[in-house]
């Protein structure tokens, strides 16, 4: 077969699924049709029979608006799609979504389409297969990782961050095509955008090739991506100039290709210049199918080669089992600390001994804080500094990057063989927030550490004194947010955290809050539970976090004056909310009259509770115990608000 015509095919598909669908993404995804022919037929090695073969080589689309291109190369390749599926863009339940959705499709890696994540998500990906290959050998694991990127992924800042950390790290099994095809939604790329991308990432530390207008030349593609696989030693950027919509008589170079521009009779003229059909969409001829679907299958000899050496794997097999199923090895709850009533540390310390305490019997943890890892405790002792010097090193220092260290995480989890453990102050998830969403929208296996997390944290004053992030992050479906109230507790979210899928977001204390009595760290999994049930109550209080023992002071308090007070943690409304609602009632009793306590604003609590005691307002600079008084956290207010309720 004519390679051209296979080319030829796929830009025609990029033109006819989205006009099927009257919306999508054509222009981009024409241009870069022999880049993509290139990538999937002579440089990257998979096996479409079984996409989720561990040591195949990764895509990542970071321009995920071209999706249609994926879904056609997934097509032909073999990879499930079928050609109804592509007549079927963007519609309700197809696997071909308007963005790629990891989950969704088979052979599509990470969720992408909020731009610049794609190009971390990459890093991250490098950054296990980097961990993975050193600590398993070569014959574990042995591939690299290949990302589509256009000016607006280099626009973003997500990716300069990324970027930056990538070269730090040397991380040579990454390679980053650059389509510079000068065209954004408002117009030409020069209205907003004026970088030297050669000159910024060389700076970086990146190995940097320009293509000049090589869109087209098969061969020129070929040489350049086996360049960058041989400069081991860092990571790859190659500029490439397409013209978008190339093949389109009107809309080429214009920044209407970008979206759906190009209807009936274009696309016939288009294909006329093709040298196909020009009244048949969605033509796929027998010769082209099967030259793609060899393709697809070209890399089984590789899949079963490995499937050998992995059977035949003499090292650490139950730490590499762990690793690639992201669990722990046999026993590993055993190994979690517990404390006793009467102490007291912060739930942020008692978060790391657990860290501590799993990383050997939980192989695939690994991570660190942006910045702040002893501040949030993600300190992971004794395992190595991930570094080009020591690439089986389990703690990553991250550098103020919190965009970046989201969505290199998820890249992480993504790539499989990693937990990745994150951490910042929880003011500081906002930086993440695109990140923390698309984990829960692809299900990434990440812990999410934010620590001072409450107006608690006292001088610093209100731009690091979070009220409103917590009713944040709990809006975000899919996301576990758990607060834990002491150390016992914040062992029991770790517990959650590993032994569920998705994204898992814990939020501790700056400041140390007593180990209380009667909190256990089996009942975090159910989301809520009575700490405190006397006899005959009148009300009930219920908080998460650090409030929790002031309510429990309280409760003692009101006790004194013959009002007994239930007491309520409730450290995980969405675990709670996934229980039947009988079991709800029993712990809320919605027979009793009900007062929630949490430092921060009371945007969700009235679904829980009848009255709420927060915070709608900023913080303010003073001492922690002082901001928590004036703004109404406190035992004495609790009391006074517990009466007033009863009268």
């Amino acid at each position: 077969m004519d390679e051209r015509l296979g080319i030829n095919v796929i830009k025609a598909l990029a033109m006819d699924a989205p006009h099927a669908a009257r919306s999508g993404h054509q222009g981009t995804a024409m241009a870069l049709a022999p880049l993509a022919h290139v990538l999937w037929t002579r440089i990257m090695r998979y096996d479409a029979e079984r996409p989720d073969w561990p040591d195949r080589d990764r895509f990542v689309l970071s321009a995920g608006h071209a999706s249609i291109l994926q879904y056609a190369m997934l097509y032909l390749t073999g990879h499930g799609l079928t050609l109804e599926d592509l007549k079927n863009f963007r519609q309700w339940g197809s696997p071909t979504p308007g963005h790629p959705e990891a989950g969704c499709t088979p052979g599509v890696e990470v969720t992408t389409g909020p731009l610049g994540q794609g190009i971390a998500n990459a890093v991250g990906m490098a950054v296990a297969e980097t961990q993975l290959r050193s600590r398993f050998g070569a014959g574990i694991c042995d591939h690299r990782t290949f990302v589509i990127a256009g000016d607006g992924d280099l626009c973003e800042g997500v990716s300069h961050e990324a970027a930056s950390l990538a070269g730090h790290l040397k991380l040579g099994r990454l390679v980053v095509v650059y389509d510079d095809n000068r065209i954004t939604i408002d117009g030409p790329a020069s209205l907003a955008l004026s970088d030297d991308a050669a000159q910024r990432f060389a700076a970086y530390g990146w190995h940097v090739a320009e293509l000049g207008d090589a869109a087209e030349d098969l061969d020129a593609l070929e040489s350049a991506l086996h360049e960058a696989v041989a400069a081991d030693d860092r990571p790859s950027l190659l500029i490439l100039r397409s013209v978008i919509a190339g093949d389109a008589p009107r809309s080429a170079g214009t920044s209407a290709a970008h979206g759906y521009a190009i209807f009936d009779e274009e696309i016939a003229a288009a294909k006329k210049l093709l040298g196909l059909p020009e009244d048949e969409a969605f033509h796929v001829p027998a010769e082209v199918l099967d030259y793609y679907r060899r393709a697809g299958v070209a890399g089984q000899s590789g899949r079963t080669d490995w499937e050998s050496r992995a059977a035949a794997y003499t090292g650490d097999r139950a730490a590499l089992e762990a690793c690639l199923s992201a669990a722990g090895l046999p026993g590993w709850e055993a190994e979690l600390p517990s404390w006793a009533p009467g102490e007291a540390l912060a739930t942020r310390q008692a978060s790391n001994a657990a860290l501590r305490a799993l990383a050997p019997v939980v192989p695939g943890l690994t991570g660190g804080g942006a910045d702040l890892t002893g501040n949030t405790g993600t300190a992971i002792e004794d395992h190595g500094v991930f570094s080009d010097a020591r690439p089986d090193g389990r703690q990553i220092y991250f550098g103020v990057r919190e965009h970046a260290m989201g969505a290199v995480a998820n890249g992480m989890a993504l790539h499989g063989g990693a937990i990745p453990v994150v951490g910042t102050f929880l003011v500081f998830a906002d930086y993440m927030r695109p990140a923390v969403r698309l984990a829960a929208l692809s299900g990434a296996k990440v812990i999410f550490v934010w620590s001072h997390d409450s107006v608690g944290v006292g001088e610093d004053g209100p731009t690091h004194q979070p009220v409103e992030h917590l009713a944040s992050l709990r809006a975000i479906p899919g996301l576990r947010v758990i607060r834990p109230a002491d150390a016992n507790e914040t062992v029991g979210a770790w517990r959650v955290a590993l032994q569920s899928p998705g994204p898992t977001a814990l939020i501790l204390t700056r400041q140390s809050v007593p180990v209380l009595d009667g909190a256990r760290a089996d009942s975090v999994a159910g989301g809520g539970y009575a700490l405190r049930e006397p006899e005959n109550p009148l009300l009930t209080l219920v908080s998460t976090g650090s409030e929790v023992s002031l309510c429990c002071e309280a409760a003692e308090i009101l006790a004194g004056e013959g009002v007994a007070a239930r007491v309520v943690s409730l450290p995980s409304w969405d675990l709670f909310a996934a229980r039947p609602r009988s079991e709800q009632d029993l712990i809320l009793r919605p027979d009793l009259p009900s007062l929630a306590v949490e430092a921060g604003v009371t945007l969700g609590w009235h679904r829980w509770c009848g009255e709420v005691l927060g915070i709608d307002r900023f913080g303010a600079s003073a001492p922690g115990a002082t901001v928590m008084r004036e703004l109404g956290i406190s035992t004495t207010n609790i009391v006074d608000r517990a009466r007033r309720l009863l009268t």
